[in-house]
């Protein structure tokens, strides 16, 4: 099966439904043969965005790109795109095979040529042996397969797939994620799909286009938006987040002073980029950077003790009446009740703009 890897560009992508401005608008550049998810939650525009680019919704304003061609006006049949939907939509009335080859038989490939690329594409998703099976015969994991096999087959500038995992159970869920991964390193073929799951986006991205009310909040590798957000509210939709007020006292190209809401003496720091100026902002702290049991550092008082299999989470009240989490491997538990010393990698942390982060600061921990 051949390989395409061909950039896809939005250029100054604006939509609105009535009186709901859905973009507004994003411009965004996909690499050849990338793997690019856009992750948000419900009503941030990335389906919006998706159908802009199959074709199946006209934007108000700017362009779509799909390698050298303008298809802002181009219907989507004449797009080369194939496409993965929540719901699988395969034909009820069709074997595995006959499914497969839709799209070839609608472009008249020849018979030969048909029946070579559909038994490529289903060995290609670990499908032989089910050519003559009724879609009814299979389980949802290789009704998902047959599905990304016949958009595949069709060899296509540009694979979308919307929200393609929805319907699976959470451990088919993450066994078909890890199928999905070694499939577009076996043939990197440009990729752009939607999710709301957080680590669904991290496990199989080049890079991740968080949205929010319709425009890019940040885009990056997984790596760079979990470790270095640029928001509190990226910080807290990509997971859990200690997100601890302070005063930034000074700083410079190496280190910020900061003092801590509520706790005494102040901390110094690595500068990290984006840093806001002297001021109010927030430190974030992920929960697993937090260690208890410090032998110096701010005292917190245990509220709970939550166990988690091989984690234990671990929700503390500092002096100034906020709760963070820490999350460890296990090792002896804390009592609730019991005051200890908290303390973190200062290099593990990072100095935010203050901000509303809806709720971000006192989130409980999610199981």
């Amino acid at each position: 099966m051949t390989v395409a890897g061909v950039p896809v560009a939005f250029e100054g992508i604006k939509k609105r439904f009535g009186a709901v401005r859905a973009l507004r608008p994003v411009t965004l550049d996909i690499r050849p043969g990338e793997f690019l998810t856009l992750l948000g939650p419900s009503g941030s525009g990335k389906t919006t965005l998706l159908n802009i680019a199959a074709g199946f919704l006209d934007p108000d304003a700017g362009r779509v790109r799909i390698g050298a061609r303008d298809v802002t006006a181009v219907p989507p049949r004449a797009r080369n795109i194939g496409m993965v939907f929540q719901s699988y939509a395969l034909f009820p009335h069709l074997n595995v095979f006959e499914n497969v080859a839709y799209g070839l038989r609608a472009r008249q490939v020849p018979r030969a040529n048909l029946v070579r690329r559909v038994e490529a594409a289903l060995a290609m998703l670990r499908l032989d042996g089910f050519a003559a099976r009724a879609v009814h015969q299979l389980s949802g994991g290789q009704q998902q397969r047959v599905a990304l096999a016949r958009a595949m087959v069709i060899e296509p500038d540009l694979l979308l797939m919307d929200e393609p995992l929805g319907a699976l159970d959470r451990q088919l869920r993450k066994h078909v994620q890890l199928e999905i991964r070694r499939l577009h390193a076996e043939a990197p073929r440009t990729t752009i799909y939607v999710t709301h799951d957080r680590e669904e986006a991290l496990v199989m991205s080049d890079r991740v286009a968080i949205m929010r009310d319709g425009r890019i909040a940040q885009i990056g590798t997984p790596v760079d938006l979990y470790e270095a957000p640029d928001s509190a509210w990226v910080a807290a939709f990509l997971g859990e987040s200690n997100l601890i007020p302070v005063q930034i006292r000074a700083a410079d190209a190496a280190h910020a002073t900061v003092d801590l809401d509520g706790l005494p003496g102040r901390f110094v720091l690595p500068a990290c980029p984006g840093q806001p100026p002297p001021g109010p902002a927030l430190l974030l702290v992920r929960p697993e950077a937090l260690a208890t049991g410090a032998v110096e550092g701010p005292q917190a008082v245990v509220i709970e003790v939550v166990y988690l299999g091989e984690l234990t989470a671990t929700r503390l009240r500092l002096p100034s009446g906020q709760d963070v989490w820490s999350r460890a491997m296990n090792t002896p538990p804390l009592a609730a009740g019991q005051t200890t010393r908290i303390a973190w990698d200062p290099a593990k942390a990072r100095l935010l703009p203050s901000e509303v982060a809806g709720g971000a600061t006192d989130r409980k921990e999610e199981g």
